[in-house]
This record gives structure tokens, C-alpha cells and sequence, in this order.
């Protein structure tokens, strides 16, 4: 596929635009610490939100949404819809928490929360765990879906690909901290944003495709529809909605989805100058990355199994591309070659957009832990401000080239979203309960870690090779998860609690509703206006709003208005409802 003058001009001002932007706030971004992680808590609300938007909508969002619609149908996608009751339980519950924390990352959580030398080597640990290990994992799966963007669209090996793209982002990344990717993210959102919807239009305008009405009537597609999985098939239905409502979405840490909380999400709470724009900041992420942005790519996902039926037809379209890689997530880069010349540029563009936002953003929070929370606080105490931002730019290009290299190795999106699950499986509850119960400790925390890693590595690589039948993916889920809370629950009674004097403290800043802190805390500060029933009420309203206007517009692009309407109507109703509820949660 060739790419002419229009695209390229397309191209070059969108490079332009970023560089620009970066450029713009290199030196406010070089003054210290709290410029570089958090831009000195001072951005507005709707631009931390549309930023995590934009960081979770990456290349390989598209790529594992047209893998799991391939391969399971629309309902597949309950995999992570179910992970939008999570983040609106962060909404009302954690996300006030977080701000009044005041920390510079959530790894400092630990050294309030907990005390001695298991608190110190928990914020550590947890820093190169999640910093490096974890994050080089999620930028090596989102190098992986650019590579085979790029090998379609542009005919790059695999090692160009990783090399452009990785250093183009790093380069602004490294630079401009925070300000700079939230900045970049809001552009670069609209963009991607357009990009998609343009690709669902030109899928659909496709002659073997013939439109809506030719789509949804289709062979190949009819059967796949279904917004809720066949429940007269209770092992699919267990594994695509029921494992992820009951079970994953209070369990399992991941990226973007963290119960109570955690990685760069906390970072844009933290970041909000209010505990109600931290609220906000939330809320907007949830129902955009929820609500609004998965049909485009589901319609594109749909017209592929007309335009592609199988990966023989896909290896035959693209004969150059490695065959490793050839996989169901490949179709959405392959349906791209059908975009007219302007239109072209303007997709490569905007995924390019998808990827620089989530790559930069991922690459400012792994150095935040790494400088913050583990060279800061271990090894160089003292040093000024400019020299903890000069080693956070060094420490930005060490993970860039981690990753990179680590992409390699991976074939499909879904088997790094099914090895992230599995490694964080059954450390979710360890996050929520940790604020509301005093008893949890840095030792509960470190047993939940190390069992669910543990866990992991065996499901991954040691019970096949001991001639074991392979368990599915949601068994392992399921197993990991009650494996991993009897441990840490174990371990948490049979080792001392936080010292009575750091738990008071922790309260007296933090000043967490319910009885989980009556018998460790002496004085108890009042919240007044907080009620926790109605932090309940909003939770259950916002998943209402999300779910309802998901359904709804999904039911008017399949032709049936009817309960298109009523669920449309309904997703108002709660929304009406929970804006009247919010000021009874409490916020300062």
C-alpha cells in the first residue's frame, strides 16, 4: 500500500502538531519532580480525562476488540465491559481517597499506609514490579498491534516498526513530562477518535458489505450480534459475562482498570487540583472509554468476517507480513487498505495518535515509580529537583527499549491481556479493602503479589509441560484468584498489623467512611456530608448510564430502534439520577 503526497501532508501535520505541543512545556516540565509526574496539580479536569481516554485507546485496543469479536462474537467484549463496574467504583469511593493521600505517586500509598520495613520494601519492590515488569509487558502488546499496523499499511518489518515508532514517542515523552502527554493525549484523542469512526464508515461502504442492513444480514456476521452471550451455553456464557461480573472485575489488577484505583489512573487523580475534580477527571474516563467509543471498531470487527473470513485470506492478502503474527487481531489493520488516499493518511495519523498517547503516558508513570519511589527514596535522597528529572528522562529511554524489545516475542493481543489477567488475579480485593480495613498490612499486599505471580508462571509455562490437559482461561482465572486470597488472607493474620500510630495518621488524613478502622484508631475526624449510600446509589446509577447507552446505541445500529430508545431513555433517567445524588457523596 503506497501512500501519496495527501498523506503524507496529513502526516507531517500531525507530527508537526505534537512536536509543538512538547516543545512548548520542556522547561516548565524540567523545574522538579512535581512538574515533571504530576504538572503541579493544576490541569483541568476534562483534560486529565480525555488523556485516559486517549492512553487506553491504543493500537491494540482495536486489534483485541477484532480478535475477540472473530473469534466469540460482540458479546466476547463482556472481557472488559465488565471492568466498568471497577472504575466507577473508583469514582465514588476512591477517588476523594486518592487525592487527600497528597502523594506524588500511588506507590507512596504504601509508606502511609503501612510501616516499618515491609512498607519500605513494598514501595520498592512494587515500583520495579509495576514500573518495569508490568509496563514493559503493556508497551511491548502495544508495539506488538503497531507493528502489524505498520507491516500492513506501510510495509515495515517488525524492527523498523518498534525503531520508529518507539523513538519518535520517547523523544517528546522524555521531554515534556506530564503536561506534555496530557496536552499531546487531547490532540492526539480527536484524531484517533476521527480515524475510527472514518474507518467504520468506509468498512461499511464496502460493495461486499453493502451498509448497516447488509452487515448485520450477512452469513457470516448474523450469528455474532448477540450484545449477551448463549446461555443455553453456560461454559461460554460463565466465561465471557458471568466469571467477569461476579469475579474479575473485584479480583484481578489491570492496567486502566486497577480496583480502587492505581497506576496512571491514581497519577491523573492525584494530578486534579480537587478531590472533585478527581471525581470528574474519572467519571468522564469511564463513560467515554466505556459508552462511546467501542462501535466504531466493533463494525469494523463485524465487515472483516465478510472482507475476511479466515487467516488463509488474510496471509494471502498480505503475503510479505511474518506469518507469526498473522492472527484474528490482524484484520483491523487489514481493512484499513481500503481508505482512499487523504482518508489514509488521516487513519495512519490517528493511529499513530492511538499509540504515542498510550506508549507516553505508560513511559511518564514507569519512571515516576522508578525515580520516585525506588531511586529517590533508596539510593539518592538528596539530590536537587533537576537531577531527578534528568534521571526520569534516562530511566523513560531504558523502558522504551525494554519494551521494544519484548514486542518481539508476542504474536496476538489477547495472549498478553490473558497473562496480565492471570498475574494480577485475585490481588484486586487486597486494593479495595486496604483503605476501609485496618487489619490489611504491607505483608498481605507482598503474599498476594508473589502467590498470583507464582500462580501465574505455573498456568503459563509448568502445567502443560508436566503433560497436564491445559485449563481454560477462565478456569485459570477463576483458580488463580481463590488460590491467591486464601494466601494473602492467610498471611494477614498470621503476621503483625501496622503500628497503631501510623494507622491513626493514615486515618486522620485520609478519614475513610464505614467500621473498618473502629478498632485501630483512637480519634475519628468527622466527614460531614459524606454518605455512603449514596456513594453506592451514584455507583450503581454510573454503571447503569454505561450499560444502558452501550446497549442502546448498539440496538440503533442494528436496526432496531425500539429498545434502542428505551435503553437510550433509561441510560438519561440514571443519569438524571445520579447528578442529583452526587453532592451527597461528599467531596472538599
Amino acid at each position: 500500500m503506497k501512500l501519496d503526497t495527501l498523506d503524507w501532508i496529513v502526516l507531517a501535520l500531525y507530527g508537526v502538531v505534537c512536536v509543538a505541543i512538547g516543545l512548548a512545556v520542556v522547561r516548565r516540565a524540567g523545574q522538579g519532580r512535581q512538574e515533571f509526574f504530576l504538572s503541579g496539580r493544576r490541569l483541568s479536569w476534562w483534560l486529565l480525562g480525555v488523556s485516559l481516554v486517549a492512553t487506553t485507546f491504543s493500537t491494540d485496543t482495536p486489534n483485541l476488540v477484532t480478535d475477540l469479536v472473530r473469534t466469540g462474537g460482540v458479546s466476547q467484549n463482556w472481557v472488559w465491559w465488565a471492568f466498568a463496574v471497577t472504575g466507577m467504583c473508583t469514582v465514588f469511593f476512591y477517588a476523594k481517597l486518592w487525592r487527600r493521600s497528597a502523594a506524588l505517586t500511588d506507590i507512596a500509598f504504601y509508606e502511609v499506609r503501612y510501616s516499618g520495613k515491609p512498607a519500605a520494601f513494598l514501595r520498592g519492590f512494587r515500583a520495579i514490579y509495576l514500573g518495569v515488569f508490568f509496563n514493559v509487558m503493556i508497551m511491548a502488546s502495544v508495539n506488538l498491534s503497531a507493528t502489524k499496523i505498520a507491516g500492513v499499511m506501510l510495509d515495515w518489518d517488525r524492527h523498523t516498526a518498534v525503531l520508529i515508532g518507539g523513538a519518535v514517542t520517547v523523544l517528546y515523552a522524555a521531554s515534556s513530562g506530564l503536561s506534555g502527554v496530557v496536552l499531546t493525549d487531547f490532540v492526539q484523542f480527536l484524531i484517533a477518535m476521527v480515524g475510527s469512526v472514518t474507518a467504520a464508515v468506509v468498512a461499511l461502504g464496502l460493495p461486499q458489505v453493502g451498509g448497516l442492513s447488509g452487515l448485520f444480514a450477512h452469513p457470516a456476521v448474523i450469528g455474532r450480534l448477540s450484545l449477551l452471550p448463549d446461555f443455553s451455553d453456560w461454559s461460554t456464557a460463565a466465561a465471557v459475562l458471568l466469571v467477569p461480573l461476579a469475579v474479575q472485575w473485584w479480583s484481578t489488577w489491570y492496567p486502566g482498570a486497577e480496583p480502587g484505583g492505581g497506576g496512571y489512573v491514581a497519577q491523573r487523580m492525584l494530578a486534579a487540583p480537587t478531590e472533585r475534580d478527581a471525581m470528574r477527571t474519572t467519571l468522564l474516563f469511564n463513560v467515554l472509554h466505556y459508552a462511546v467509543r467501542p462501535w466504531p471498531w466493533i463494525i469494523v470487527a463485524l465487515a472483516s468476517l465478510i472482507v475476511y473470513p479466515d487467516l488463509a485470506s488474510i496471509a494471502a492478502r498480505f503475503p510479505r507480513i511474518d506469518p507469526a503474527i498473522v492472527r484474528n487481531d490482524l484484520a483491523y489493520s487489514a481493512m484499513l487498505v481500503y481508505l482512499p488516499h487523504g482518508l489514509l493518511g488521516l487513519m495512519i495519523a490517528s493511529l499513530a495518535a492511538a499509540y504515542m498517547s498510550t506508549i507516553s503516558t505508560h513511559l511518564n508513570w514507569g519512571a515516576s515509580y522508578a525515580v520516585e519511589d525506588c531511586y529517590r527514596r533508596f539510593v539518592a535522597p538528596h539530590k536537587d529537583e533537576r537531577h531527578y528529572v534528568r534521571v526520569g528522562r534516562g530511566v523513560t529511554v531504558g523502558l522504551i527499549a525494554l519494551a521494544s524489545a519484548l514486542s518481539l516475542w508476542l504474536h496476538n493481543s489477547y495472549q498478553a491481556f490473558q497473562i496480565l489477567l492471570q498475574i494480577g488475579a485475585g490481588t484486586g480485593l487486597i486494593f479495595l479493602l486496604r483503605w476501609f480495613w485496618w487489619r490489611i498490612n504491607a505483608w498481605s499486599e507482598i503474599a498476594g503479589m508473589a502467590i498470583s505471580f507464582v500462580v501465574a508462571v505455573y498456568f503459563q509455562f509448568v502445567h502443560t509441560a508436566l503433560g497436564l490437559a491445559p485449563l481454560a482461561p477462565t478456569l485459570q482465572l477463576v483458580t488463580g484468584v481463590a488460590i491467591t486470597t486464601v494466601g494473602w488472607l492467610a498471611v494477614t493474620f498470621a503476621t503483625p498489623p501496622t503500628d497503631r500510630a501510623t494507622l491513626q495518621t493514615f486515618y486522620d488524613r485520609i478519614r475513610p467512611v464505614g467500621p473498618g478502622w473502629s478498632r485501630a484508631v483512637t480519634t475519628r475526624p468527622a466527614t460531614p456530608g459524606e454518605s455512603v449510600t449514596a456513594a453506592f446509589l451514584c455507583w450503581f446509577l454510573g454503571c447503569v448510564v454505561i450499560y444502558a447507552a452501550l446497549f442502546g446505541t448498539g440496538y440503533l445500529l442494528y436496526g432496531k430502534p425500539l429498545p434502542g430508545i428505551v435503553c437510550l431513555v433509561g441510560a438519561g433517567a440514571a443519569g438524571w439520577g445520579l447528578f442529583r445524588t452526587l453532592p451527597r457523596v461528599g467531596f472538599e
